[in-house]
């Protein structure tokens, strides 16, 4: 009797890129097999490296998304639509802003035979969502969950009880092996683990209670974002020109 052969999947396609201005982590992720391709988070002045990297890798870039309406940037969505028409740009209905296509709680949002299940996590935004990849092997987290921190919940709707919950039910319920790629990273960091998280995050980790995570971001007495009076409502319809 001959082994049986076992086919293994290729791993999706990751590419994470880095914004310095404003710290924020853009994801390009692809089918292997057909090349059809997803952007999360792009930021407007890093468009021409995006496209060089579309290019380069010879991807199918099929939808820009958002993990929420950002205030500290502007997003890069129409124009890279403005350079590849086909693409659709994508945000969570809850956040109530203009895009081409909305997603809901645990839509799929596919490309090729991949797919990312899309997790709300509101609580920094009312429309925040994570994005799952298929196989479960890593989270994209957006500001809900940060490396050993959050996002805020002093403005957009932004409530930490509710971050609070997001977190728990929707992100650290995953395996502790999955890899966190958040949106944002200040201290030179580019991913953790749900367990790494849940171990040591000062603000979230099993050491604070809810209460206790309430009081801190209630008092955490923030600066107002620099770039928020410019970035809210170009964001608020995907950056395109206002009617």
């Amino acid at each position: 009797m001959s082994d049986a052969i076992v086919q293994t999947r290729k791993p999706m396609g990751f590419e994470q890129l880095f914004d310095p201005d404003s710290c924020t982590y853009t994801y390009l992720l692809w089918d292997e097999d057909t090349r059809d391709a997803v952007i999360v988070d792009p930021v407007d002045v890093q468009v021409h490296r995006d496209l060089q990297e579309v290019k380069a890798l010879n991807l199918h870039l099929r939808y820009g998304v958002n993990t929420h309406v950002h205030a500290d940037h502007v997003t890069g969505t129409r124009l890279l639509r403005e350079q590849l028409p086909d693409m659709r740009s994508v945000i969570s209905k809850a956040s109530g802003a203009k895009c081409d296509m909305v997603v809901e709680p645990y839509d799929g949002i596919r490309f090729g035979s991949r797919y990312l299940t899309v997790r709300p996590t509101p609580g920094h935004t009312a429309g925040c969502v994570s994005l799952v990849a298929d196989d479960k092997s890593f989270v994209l987290t957006g500001d809900a969950l940060l490396i050993n921190g959050c996002g805020r919940t002093d403005f957009q709707g932004g409530n930490p009880s509710q971050l609070y919950e997001s977190v728990w039910t929707q992100i650290l319920t995953l395996s502790d092996d999955t890899i966190v790629y958040p949106a944002h990273d200040y201290n030179g960091l580019t991913s953790s683990t749900v367990g790494e998280e849940k171990a040591t995050n000062p603000r979230l980790g099993l050491l604070k209670t809810k209460q206790e995570f309430v009081d801190m971001m209630n008092n955490l007495n923030l600066a107002y974002p620099k770039h928020i009076d410019r970035a809210l409502p170009a964001n608020m319809r995907c950056d395109a020109p206002k009617e």
